[in-house]
């Protein structure tokens, strides 16, 4: 056969059983590897038809440019559908995505923005807002927003479900798949929903994403968010492509444990993916031991290939940097606090004369402690940015904390690695972890030393 262009090659990626990694499943675990696209992944699908629509409702025109914020795959898509449509692409992406993925856009034509992880959605400086401020400076441009353009999750409606329809023979009992705009997911689902009501759906979620509480609860919980390290899936926003109605379950993964899956997987079943797949597999896998029996059969969507990861995921160097290749007897947040006993919060209240936290900072021989109000940290304080402020003014001694305090420090997830809180500490002074019970812990660059050292 032959293709007008490479776009017209997408889709119709391979449906493969996996043997090994679910050999203790019950029923039958299949995963459609959508590296098989030419951007290789399944980005492709939604990137291509978000171009499309946009040129038939008038939004792209001839000789135009595409502005998003992507983690990568859906930059490549967008990349292909310009190459082929002779339009310039503009992405901008966080700067905790891969250098391959960087590399890999610049190398078919597109111009990348690198913008900080650890900043609020609406913050001028966050990938979103970026790529918004692009959009109306550059004139002729256009700005497909994967998040809440509704293309996305039709492209899957269009295309992945019917595939994987017609490849299990309508047989298919369980989806999983990862949820980051919730296209592929929820699109996806819809179709097989409307095939067969019945059809269980597992969406695949990551600690410092707000997704599974919000379908628990309806809450938006912003304590939450918690810097990650997996790329593609997890959110601190609500994506209009993401309809809960049609998710039945959400499954959180771990970092290390997607990452480890991810490598299983190469090993193990020769599919050489990306870092979130493994995240879908490990958390459809979870799912599948206390639910599946004899005779269903689930699909895991596997969205990219792992070329995008080499640097990280497949780099033993980078893995035991991280801790993920050993086994650690501190390795994240929850190792810290598991080994504090008798632990109290020293805390002080917003109330409280500047003269009172001094105080109790030197009683206590601490730096830098959290503000409090009605249990809830509004602020902090620390020794060096308080003291020059009274140096300057020595009347703040007699003030109410609230007159002085910072802002407060970021809350981390239990499961944060060394080298995300690392980066944290770096960034931000110490930071701040509720455990199980909810009790609020500090932990300061002094708590992660010496967990280097354990």
């Amino acid at each position: 056969m032959i293709y007008n262009s490479i776009i017209d090659t997408i889709g119709n990626t391979p449906m493969i059983r996996l043997n090994k990694i679910s050999k203790d499943i019950k029923g039958e675990i299949l995963v459609k590897v959508e590296y098989f696209n030419p951007g290789n992944s399944m980005k492709d699908r939604m990137a291509v038809k978000m171009v499309e629509d946009a040129e038939k409702a008038g939004l792209l025109k001839p000789g135009g440019t595409l502005i998003e914020g992507t983690s990568g795959n859906t930059g490549m898509g967008l990349a292909l559908a310009a190459v082929a449509k002779g339009y310039r692409c503009i992405f901008t992406m966080a700067d905790k995505q891969s250098k391959e993925k960087i590399d890999i856009l610049r190398a078919v034509g597109a111009e990348v923005v690198v913008c900080p992880t650890n900043v609020t959605p609406d913050d001028p400086r966050s990938y979103y807002s970026v790529a918004k401020k692009l959009n109306r400076d550059i004139p002729n441009s256009y700005y497909p927003n994967q998040y809440d353009n509704l293309s996305n999750s039709l492209a899957h409606y269009e295309t992945t479900g019917p595939e994987i329809w017609n490849d299990t023979d309508g047989k298919i009992t369980h989806y999983a798949a990862g949820v980051g705009t919730g296209g592929s997911m929820c699109g996806t689902a819809k179709y097989l929903k409307e095939q067969n009501p019945n059809v269980i759906t597992v969406g695949i979620d990551t600690y410092g994403s707000v997704f599974k509480k919000y379908k628990e609860t309806g809450i938006f919980d912003e304590k939450e968010i918690y810097p990650y390290l997996t790329e593609g899936i997890g959110e601190d926003i609500l994506p209009k492509n993401v309809d809960f109605s049609l998710i039945d379950h959400f499954i959180k993964v771990t970092d290390k444990d997607a990452a480890v899956m991810t490598r299983r997987l190469a090993k193990e079943e020769g599919l050489f993916v990306g870092w979130s797949c493994g995240s879908a597999v490990h958390g459809a896998l979870e799912y599948a031991k206390e639910n599946l029996k004899e005779g269903d059969r689930m699909v895991i969507i596997l969205p990219d290939h792992g070329t995008r990861y080499l640097g990280k995921v497949y780099n033993d160097e980078w893995m035991r940097n991280h801790g993920f290749l050993e086994d650690r007897t501190f390795s994240t947040a929850r190792d810290i606090i598991a080994h504090r006993s008798d632990y109290t919060l020293v805390a002080t209240a917003k109330t409280d004369s500047v003269r009172e936290a001094i105080g109790m900072m030197n009683s206590k021989s601490i730096s830098q402690i959290p503000v409090m109000e009605n249990g809830e940290v509004v602020g902090s304080l620390t020794d060096n940015k308080l003291l020059a402020r009274i140096i300057e003014n020595p009347s703040l001694k007699d003030a109410q904390v609230a007159d002085v305090m910072e802002a407060s420090m970021k809350f981390v997830a239990l499961d944060s690695t060394l080298d995300v809180l690392s980066s944290m500490v770096e960034r931000e002074k110490a930071v701040l972890v509720r455990d199980v019970q909810n009790q609020i812990h500090i932990i300061t660059k002094h708590d992660i030393l010496e967990a280097f050292t354990k």
